[in-house]
């Protein structure tokens, strides 16, 4: 896949099929996009995506705290693996935003693009504070030589709907339903940096997670059966996202115990799928107490693992 990091970056002799969207988690509705961009390319054209990062809230509402599925390196792989040819992620800001809509078409559709089609939501605003829709996109193909090919108020239903339940999933736990949607385990990646190292004094050593990007979406606090993967190597193992109650942390960490592995990590990333959530955090009257419940949590993941 061709990545540009700028629509000015773009050039191409070849014509286009065109799509645009923030993409954020490419879960099953997203795919399905994509899958009918590249069912209408032909030979003498090729698949085109158009997204944005920062995401236009960001920019457009300085109160919004929005947080993402996916990292843009993130979502940029998951294009990647469903097969498009051309993925254009352009920098969002306020001159951007002020585009008129024949300027969008024009100037960027036709002239940088040379799009022969474009997939697009029947619903779907576009221009200086979003006066176009989708009548006047059909009256710019028609001008300008395109087709415009709508996606129907089902399918972005699905797409929306899908998105909104995926964060609201991961909020409250439900890993299997976040799962289930997206078409994949949902992940993030972490720098493994130094802790209090209590986890050891009890026999369950664990990884500190620095997660760079502040906008990515932590799930719900609790314990959760993961896989990681270090380097080639895909291990399973437990995480939790938490305060640590027990022994009075404060601060939100994010920890992960590997089954059967004893290596250094400190400094390297690694990457955490999760698979099913075991339970709340609890607060634990004592460290035994504590002790003995992470052994049965192991117990259960050990065996979630093992009927795979």
């Amino acid at each position: 896949m061709n990545i540009y990091h700028s629509i000015h970056d773009f050039t191409t002799s070849n014509k286009t099929v065109f799509t645009l969207g923030t993409f954020d988690g490419v879960h099953i509705g997203h795919t399905k996009i994509i899958e009918r961009l590249l069912n209408a390319s032909s030979e003498e054209e090729q698949s085109l995506v158009l997204t944005f990062f920062p995401h236009p809230r960001m920019v457009l509402q300085e109160e919004s705290d929005i947080k993402l599925l996916n990292t843009i390196a993130e979502r940029t792989h998951l294009l990647e693996k469903a097969g498009l040819q051309n993925l254009i992620v352009h920098p969002f800001d306020q001159a951007f935003s002020r585009l008129t809509a024949e300027e969008f078409v024009k100037n960027i559709l036709v002239d940088i693009f040379n799009i022969t089609k474009i997939i697009i939501g029947h619903d779907h605003r576009f221009g200086r504070n979003r006066t176009a829709n989708i009548d006047d996109l059909i009256i710019f193909g028609k001008e300008y030589g395109f087709d415009v090919e709508q996606i129907s108020a089902q399918e972005i239903d699905e797409v929306s709907i899908s998105s909104t339940k995926i964060r609201n999933a991961l909020i409250e736990g439900k890993i299997a339903l976040a799962n289930e949607y997206l078409g994949y385990n949902y992940f993030f990646s972490g720098t493994v940096i130094h802790g209090k190292k209590l986890g050891r004094t009890i026999g369950f050593p664990t990884a500190n997670l620095k997660i760079e990007e502040s906008y990515k979406l932590i799930p719900a606090i609790g314990v959760y059966a993961v896989k990681c993967f270090v380097g080639n190597e895909i291990i399973h193992g437990m995480l939790n996202i938490g305060t640590n109650p027990t022994v009075e942390c404060q601060k939100l960490s994010i920890e992960v115990h590997l089954f059967d592995f004893d290596e250094d990590l400190y400094g390297q990333k690694i990457r955490v799928e999760l698979i099913k959530r075991i339970r709340d955090e609890q607060k634990f009257a004592s460290v035994d107490e504590l002790k003995a419940q992470l052994h049965k949590d192991q117990l259960f993941a050990r065996q979630l693992f093992e009927n795979e």
